[in-house]
């Protein structure tokens, strides 16, 4: 019974997080989603600042912090092993939802394309980011990345076991793809709000900083295999391969 209840915890936890991913894309895009990034009352700009921010940097903290080698290893003597990474999933998730709830519009236009063909081009790499970060996940392990692959095995009574170093696909050109891919998400619009700058220039900023923390642990977990990559590969821009 145990086990089985762990095997749905993990599942629930999936569905709440693709069902946020699919919420993020219309709350970034200002998409058929019923509170999307532009829409509902403007606040003032300082007081909206103020709002977003908080939800914004309980999302980053929780989101790196728990994400840590140095932290799992103290959680996992609170929280069973199986459902740590469904776990984390599942708090990622919560926040990021209360961060599209309570997140406040600014008003003032940045930049709006005008040009037809212009806003096909950022609207189709806006949606070539989506697939980038999606896409990332599945050239891992998107299913141990999310955590379902865990609470499997051990509904099946097999122990876990770390997925192997590997760079496939997109990782043969970048490092980080899916960082990438968030990008392009946050980047690519045509018309660009005070709100949706704010909104890309903190997940900017934290994801160059979420590197630093992760590389730090992909070269504790995998040592020398992933120093060699990293030293070849480029971290988040594609760049031409040297010859030789």
């Amino acid at each position: 019974m145990g086990r089985i209840i762990v095997f749905i915890y993990g599942v629930a936890a999936y569905l709440i997080f693709f069902g946020t991913f699919l919420y993020a894309i219309g709350f970034v895009g200002n998409l058929v989603v019923p509170k999307a990034m532009d829409s509902g009352a403007e606040r003032p700009f300082a007081q909206a600042l103020l709002i977003n921010a908080i939800p914004l940097g309980i999302f980053a903290i929780q989101h790196s912090v728990m994400a840590r080698l140095a932290f799992k290893k103290v959680w996992m003597r609170i929280v069973p092993e199986p459902v740590e990474r469904s776990t984390y999933v599942l708090a990622s998730s919560l926040l990021l939802l209360l961060l599209f709830w309570q997140w406040r519009p600014m008003g003032g236009i940045i930049w709006d394309v005008d040009n037809p063909m212009g806003r096909v081009f950022l609207l189709a790499l806006f949606g070539m980011g989506w697939l980038i970060v999606l896409g990332s996940t599945f050239a891992i392990n998107h299913f141990d990345l999310f955590g379902l692959r865990q609470v499997y095995l051990y509904l099946r009574g097999r122990a876990y076991t770390p997925i192997e170093f590997k760079t496939p696909g997109p990782y043969q050109y970048v490092r980080h793809p899916l960082y990438l891919g968030w990008l392009f998400a946050f980047w690519a619009t045509p018309t660009m709000t005070a709100a949706h700058l704010v909104f890309a220039v903190a997940t900017t900023a934290y994801i160059l900083v979420a590197i630093q923390f992760e590389e730090r642990d992909l070269i504790s977990f995998y040592g020398e295999a992933y120093k060699k990559y990293r030293a070849r590969v480029p971290m988040i821009i594609p760049l031409l391969k040297k010859k030789g």
